[in-house]
């Protein structure tokens, strides 16, 4: 009789995973799961209870697929400044399609402008789901790798031109913006989900797979945490990656802080992905390990629910070893299927707007599109000196113009680049605005004294000049020390073709720069004795147009720097102090900087007046309102960057000597003025308490501070917090 117990028990047990794995097809559409009128947490019980272990490990990957039950999710594509779906790494080798493509996401920082970042991720996001459901294309993914919410804490990061900057309220607001874009504004679905990346502190690329990113809890919550925190509580991303160092030694994919803060405390529930191949890296080069069973164990204890990696072989040695049991694989790839459900991939496509974008003309062959690139380029682009209102050039005084350089006839794309469209130079956008009534001559280098006799000929020069986003080289090689990208950062801030700039300008004195570049560099001699200089990102298809518009007038340039340009190398504390108080962003740095964080000019000028607060003291809600008339005195329409900052007179704590708080790009027409009313918020100026666990509002002398920049303050009033 027992024996027959223990038979029947036996059979018992396995008749559940016998159904799940013979559910006929006919039955899916009664599934509960397909019930868009059940909760959430409802359907996905009803998935797991029909789900065999092989297929909950297979949901383990980017794409959480069940064939057998009808279930089609999505994997991932990139979408830094673009969806990309081709481009120099041809992220869709299977069928490349061309998308609109932006400025680099350091362009799109010094826009500082969120909701011109939401128009990009609306571009972005629709072009996703036009080359997915259409039938002539079919290809690519729903969920977006974007934004980059890393801080580029260090200008000779290899990939700061993935960033917004090195201010966290700022990288944080634009990252809501993008966000907010890409997901849409429908209240029960997205149009894409975002993905941010790379949770935590990754901004070096030397040693990245292994080196550990060392700085106390108060940096992690009041500096590094905070974008990516921006980006769940306020913009609702719902999915990011962890990065591939280690934090205090503890390697970021299993450290519990992807559990315990990110989800315990601000409430993610979607995806955590791994980096590429970051998997065996715990074992091959942090060592942290003694195999990828273990490995694979632990990142799923942590929250990792899907893996860009081989896997499949650890995670089934770790639950044969009992390292991870199948309760642990239910806990996490529930988040997998939260973003399926937003994503409308399991309910009938009506009820879904977003499925409905398969119809019609390529969107990125659109005017529309075409409007948003260029007037995104537009607003990216930094004046960084006008000496004598030497710019704009007015075409109708000049028979010739020399442009020169090594970057005036590209537009190159970075490793995260999709495929554009089409693209415009800067020597086709010049020669496009001018027309035939001036004379363009170009020179790609000095070589047999070209450029120079080209300068003397000429009645402007304008020198291109910048990085190679892919260093025109191999996968870890820059030739060029003063050159970064993945895998790689620089060695130098000397801009190698800041020869040529001299060249030029001795033989014509009136010349331009054009800086194309992906992060700052130490060019103080161009900045001695060059009238002007103009800085904006790669990428962008409409490069040269914008350009071009800013060149001659059409456009008034009002980008804002997002980081420090420092002087030389020797300002920067060595490359992996993460401690950011050692001196390092304009919240420590001690020296004076060659432009300051939040720097640029424009072709008119502004006066501010009539500052004043809302109060002698925050409401109720924790608010105080900042406000201050801004007036455009000059002669032509301009944008004006107001910037709030504070800093603490008596705190407990270290404390930055400048934190930005809030700002507004505004838009003003010749002599009109306006009042800008920017909102400081109490919880932005709590400071974490490691004793206690949580963020604490002290009481302290507040300084408040408005300008145009980090270095230019307008007015200032101290408040009592």
């Amino acid at each position: 009789m027992k024996v027959l117990s223990c038979l029947l028990a036996t059979l018992l047990a396995l008749v559940p995973g016998l159904l799940r794995a013979q559910a006929p097809a006919t039955a899916q559409t009664a599934y509960p799961f397909r019930n868009p009128q059940l909760p959430a947490e409802q359907r996905i019980d009803n998935i797991l209870s029909l789900l065999t272990l092989e297929e909950k490990v297979s949901c383990l990957g980017t794409n959480p697929s069940i064939p057998r039950l009808g279930i089609v999710g999505t994997g991932h594509s990139e979408g830094l400044h673009g969806l990309a779906l081709g481009g120099p790494a041809h992220w869709n080798r299977r069928h490349e399609v061309p998308t609109t493509q932006f400025p680099q996401g350091y362009g799109l920082g010094e826009t500082w402008d969120p909701d011109l970042l939401r128009q990009v991720g609306r571009v972005e996001g629709y072009e996703a789901r036009y080359a997915l459901q259409n039938p002539k294309y079919a290809t690519g993914s729903l969920v977006i790798r974007a934004p980059n919410a890393d801080l580029g804490r260090d200008p000779r990061w290899g990939r700061t031109e993935e960033c917004y900057g090195e201010d966290p309220f700022l990288t944080g607001t634009l990252a809501v913006g993008l966000i907010k874009g890409l997901q849409g504004d429908d209240p029960t679905y997205w149009q894409t989900a975002a993905l941010m990346k790379h949770f935590l502190a990754n901004s070096n690329e030397v040693g990245r797979e292994r080196t550990s990113s060392n700085f106390d809890e108060r940096l992690f919550h009041e500096y590094y945490a905070v974008p990516f925190r921006m980006g769940v509580t306020l913009g609702g991303s719902r999915a990011y990656m962890a990065s591939y160092n280690a934090w205090n030694g503890t390697p970021m994919m299993v450290n519990p802080v992807l559990r315990d803060v990110t989800v315990d405390k601000w409430g993610q529930n979607g995806i955590i992905c791994t980096d590429g191949g970051a998997l065996k890296l715990l074992v091959r080069e942090h060592h942290y390990y003694p195999d990828s069973a273990w490995a694979a164990a632990q990142a799923v204890k942590m929250g990792i629910n899907q893996f860009l990696d081989d896997y499949k072989i650890p995670i089934t040695n770790a639950l044969k070893a009992k390292l991870l049991t199948e309760l642990d694989i239910d806990r996490v790839i529930r988040g997998d299927f939260r973003v399926m459900l937003k994503l409308g991939l399991l309910d009938p496509p009506g009820a879904n707007k977003y499925a409905a974008i398969k119809d019609g003309p390529e969107p990125w062959l659109t005017d529309q599109h075409k409007a948003v690139a260029r007037l995104v380029t537009q607003k990216s682009i930094v004046l960084l000196k006008n000496e004598g209102s030497f710019l704009p050039l007015d075409k109708s005084k000049l028979k010739t113009i020399a442009v020169i350089g090594p970057r005036a006839d590209q537009v190159l794309l970075d490793w995260y680049s999709g495929t554009p469209p089409y693209v415009v130079s800067a020597l086709a956008g010049i020669k496009a605005k001018v027309g035939d009534s001036v004379k363009i001559t170009y020179e790609e280098t000095n070589q047999d004294n070209r450029a120079v006799n080209a300068a003397q000929a000429a009645d402007v020069a304008i020198v291109v000049v910048g990085n190679h986003p892919t260093c025109n080289a191999g996968w870890a090689n820059c030739p060029d020390a003063s050159e970064g990208k993945e895998a790689v950062d620089r060695k130098s801030l000397t801009l190698s073709d800041e020869a040529l700039i001299k060249q030029v300008r001795r033989a014509n004195p009136r010349t331009i720069v054009v800086l194309v570049s992906s992060f700052p560099y130490a060019i103080t001699w161009t900045q001695q004795n060059v009238p002007a200089i103009v800085h904006l990102a790669q990428n962008s298809q409409e490069l040269g147009n914008a350009l071009a518009d800013v060149l001659f007038g059409d456009y008034n340039p009002g980008g804002r720097l997002t980081q420090t340009w420092v002087r030389a190398l020797s300002d920067l504390p060595p490359m992996l102090d993460y401690d950011i108080r050692n001196g390092r962003t304009y919240q420590y740095f001690r020296g004076e900087p060659l432009y300051p964080f939040g720097f640029g000019l424009s072709y008119t000028t502004f006066r501010y007046s009539n500052f004043r607060l809302g109060g002698p003291k925050f409401n109720k809600a924790g608010e105080l309102l900042v406000s201050v008339d801004v007036q455009n005195t000059g002669d032509r329409t301009g944008d004006e960057v107001v910037q709030l900052y504070i800093s603490h007179q008596h705190s407990v704590v270290v404390r930055p000597q400048q934190e930005l708080k809030g700002f507004q790009r505004v838009t003003l027409k010749a002599q009109e003025k306006r009042t800008v009313q920017l909102t400081l918020r109490a919880a932005d100026l709590r400071y974490w308490d490691e004793g206690r666990q949580q963020f604490i509002l002290e009481k302290d002398d507040l300084n408040v501070l408005v300008g145009p920049s980090s270095r230019e303050v307008k007015f200032q009033q101290v408040v009592r917090l």
